[in-house]
């Protein structure tokens, strides 16, 4: 295999990009868990074919995946998941004419609070049922409700993107002047996602044809047997005496949210060890150098051409200040608080709501989280891998154009998602390579909605669950597959919140 060692960095690189596609396509259409453990093809090829060096997984990532993931599952199978379904029924019920605007941001708000979009399952019979038993197109509040659960994920503040993305923001190295994190990043995508949604539901209402002039559906409806089928049996939660355990499980949980919330606004509720400092060493009187990140110190050589102790006259420690000249602390990580506070919302659920512990690694949401563990782990060490070797390349190559075209950062980012289908693997696999190559910080979060492409082709497993739930046919696939019930709310949702984004990060200052 030395030949290929021994090809130019070009020819390298268009080899291992060849392996990496291939392990992502081929782990994208076997699906489930196998988007991850195709990634461990791709980091062996690279390590043992072509001798580079592994990277590094996202370690930060995955334990805060496995947190937010065990509480929410927690959650579920507490039934505190029962109750904010519930709530959402009584809300949808109570306005059937304004279904189409409101079931969108429901899925939204539901995703938001649980961190993934799966728990649109659940609520998904009963739109279908208020709709069609209202005389609305099935299609119109659906395919808004599926494209609006997914958009929620990088609006959530427990969500797998959210968390990667703003630990890949925080460990930069090219940090954004006055951006801290967690709170930040949701001040931008919060509103950019609830414009999105508000366009999708505009856009949903005035889509397709009336039940009562679609020519079609009316012919079916001739059919006694379909007629039977299309209005069935309603679906509901409403009269369903929940328990006060599964009340209470449901407000720890959003307890334990709004605390991450607070904590992450207000400094001086976090823990910190001091104020930062920075060691500076004079060299023979001469060079001054640089220590940052506390006691430990990274040697630049370029200014250093022997060892410091042959040659420092003096280390002195300088306290560190921010932009306002106020002490600048070691304040704990918000991604540490946030997997503490997770793990605590589980362990008081399991406490107070006497839930069954049994049920907790066996519900929907803990094994989709999972199987996101494992896709973040095997795709972002691969991506690092690879990358992180050919950075210069790259930067020399695309860092100019993407600089001048910022749109070309988000399109990139949308096909890789939908290669990928997870908005967490993609933001794991192409915003270190971003960052590398010059991309800035305030674009990735200007464009975070970019993350959510999967709903190019109609292959994820809520947009198929949706066709499935409408039993009238409106939403459907189209004959040429691409043009699916979901296509333009997800186009129309996703550009709407790029471009909301982008005035609001402006607004912001950090473009």
């Amino acid at each position: 295999m030395d030949f290929l060692t021994n090809l130019s960095e070009g020819w390298q690189f268009f080899i291992q990009i060849v392996v990496v596609l291939i392990c992502l396509f081929y782990g994208a259409k076997k699906g489930g868990i196998a988007l991850g453990l195709l990634g461990g093809i791709g980091i062996l090829m690279l390590v043992f074919v072509f001798h580079i060096q592994p990277g590094k997984p996202a370690i930060d990532v995955m334990l805060t995946i496995l947190a937010v993931v065990v509480a929410s599952a927690t959650l579920q199978a507490s039934g505190g998941l029962d109750v904010m379904l519930q709530i959402a029924e009584r809300i949808l019920r109570k306005n059937p004419k304004f279904l189409t605007i409101l079931a969108p941001f429901v899925t939204c708000f539901l995703t938001m609070l649980c961190g993934t979009g799966h728990v649109v399952y659940t609520i998904m019979p009963i739109i279908y049922d208020i709709a069609i038993k209202n005389g609305i197109r099935p299609e119109r509040p659906m395919a808004a409700a599926s494209i609006s659960s997914q958009m929620g994920i990088i609006a959530s503040p427990v969500s797998v993107a959210v968390v990667s993305l703003t630990a890949l923001l925080l460990n930069t190295s090219h940090k954004l002047a006055g951006f801290d994190g967690y709170i930040n990043l949701l001040q931008i995508t919060i509103p950019s996602t609830f414009a999105g949604v508000l366009c999708v539901g505009i856009f949903s209402w005035f889509r397709g044809k009336d039940l009562d002039k679609d020519e079609v559906f009316q012919e079916k409806l001739k059919d006694l047997e379909f007629k039977k089928y299309v209005y069935g049996e309603s679906k509901t939660l409403l009269g369903v005496k929940l328990a006060k355990s599964n009340w209470i499980a449901m407000w720890i949980f959003i307890a334990a949210i709004f605390s991450v919330a607070i904590i992450g606004i207000f400094d001086d509720l976090k823990p910190n060890w001091g104020q930062k400092m920075v060691y500076q060493a004079h060299i023979d009187n001469t060079v001054e150098w640089t220590l940052s990140g506390g006691n430990k110190a990274t040697v630049d050589l370029k200014k250093l051409t022997s060892n410091i102790k042959d040659h420092s006259n003096e280390i002195i420690a300088v306290p560190q200040k921010d932009k306002l000249g106020n002490p600048s602390y070691n304040y704990i990580s918000m991604v540490s608080i946030i997997q503490m506070f997770m793990l605590l919302a589980g362990a008081l659920i399991i406490i107070f709501a006497k839930t069954d512990v049994k049920k907790i690694s066996s519900n929907e949401i803990f094994k989709s989280g999972m199987v996101a563990l494992v896709a973040v782990f095997g795709i972002s060490w691969m991506a690092d891998t690879m990358f992180a070797v050919h950075t210069p390349m790259m930067k020399a190559l695309f860092g100019d154009i993407v600089k001048e075209y910022p749109w070309t950062y988000a399109l990139m980012l949308l096909l890789i998602s939908k290669f990928v289908n997870s908005q967490a693997a993609a933001i794991s696999a192409f915003v270190p390579l971003s960052l590398g190559i010059g991309v800035e910080p305030s674009v990735i979060i200007a464009f975070a909605a970019a993350c959510y492409g999967y709903y190019i082709l109609p292959t994820y497993p809520s947009d198929l669950a949706t066709i499935q739930f409408d039993r009238s046919g409106t939403t459907r696939i189209g004959k040429f597959v691409i043009n699916h019930s979901f296509i333009l709310p997800g186009l129309i949702g996703v550009i709407t919140s790029c471009v909301a984004g982008y005035f609001i990060a402006m607004m912001a200052g950090y473009l």
